[in-house]
């Protein structure tokens, strides 16, 4: 069985894979999910100072403390860049890399850098128009695909603003990731913000996995995707033969 460790995006926090999470403990597995610092229950620690920086740290701490290994580290949206960070830096610890509709930087990249030109207008005005400079509203939740009320509901009073840093930051990196593997989930069903990533990680050679659903799949197809987590995960080999390769 696998540890998996869950990345929320943009706004969110890590009780938006509470509908996945039990799934994949069903069939066995170890799952964390955090929340990242200044977001939805750690909002009270926002401040123009956390970037990407901080949300890195926030994951290796999280896998050192734990002493976690064969990692299975999953990243949603935004938190692409933070799973390509923390995998540079722990690469032995780390099994599995996955970007859910996820940003797949490289070193000097920035998220906004990786944004279809009119989604990062609409970003860095929010930001600087709504957001002091320094935050990004909420996005409608229909734009990103959620349309049934209940989801709604459920998602939309615990969002809150996002810190624009983590998206002007450019990633560094010593290169140590491209020896971790790597798969693609990618979110049809929707806008497809993320379909250029898909691009990319099929240009890398990784393996990509479509879902017909939008961008927030671990609300709105929780089963789909935990079943293609758990099929990634199972590719995988055992800890013991990975030690030998």
């Amino acid at each position: 069985m696998s540890t998996f460790v869950l990345v929320h995006g943009a706004w969110h926090g890590g009780w938006c894979w509470d509908r996945v999470a039990p799934l994949l403990r069903a069939a066995g597995h170890v799952v964390h999910a955090p929340t990242l610092t200044g977001l939805s229950e750690r909002a009270h620690l926002l401040s123009p100072l956390v970037g990407l920086e901080t949300h890195v740290e926030d994951v290796v701490r999280l896998v050192d403390v734990l002493g976690l290994t064969d990692v299975v580290l999953v990243g949603h949206s935004y938190a692409g860049q933070v799973v390509t960070a923390v995998a540079d830096r722990r690469p032995a610890v780390i099994a599995q890399r996955v970007y859910l509709d996820a940003f797949v930087g490289s070193d000097g990249e920035s998220a906004r850098d990786l944004l279809p030109g009119t989604v990062e207008h609409h970003w860095a005005q929010s930001a600087a128009e709504q957001g002091f400079g320094w935050l990004v509203a909420v996005r409608k939740l229909s734009v990103l695909g959620v349309t049934d009320p209940a989801d709604v509901d459920w998602l939309l009073p615990k969002l809150t603003p996002h810190p624009w840093r983590t998206y002007t930051d450019p990633l560094r990196l010593t290169g140590a990731v491209e020896g971790v593997p790597a798969a693609f989930v990618e979110c049809v069903d929707w806008m497809r913000v993320f379909a250029g990533q898909a691009d990319r990680a099929r240009a890398l050679g990784w393996p990509v996995h479509e879902l017909a659903t939008g961008h927030e799949a671990m609300v709105t197809a929780p089963a789909e995707l935990a079943r293609v987590l758990a099929d990634i995960a199972g590719a995988l080999p055992a800890p013991s033969a990975r030690e030998e390769t």
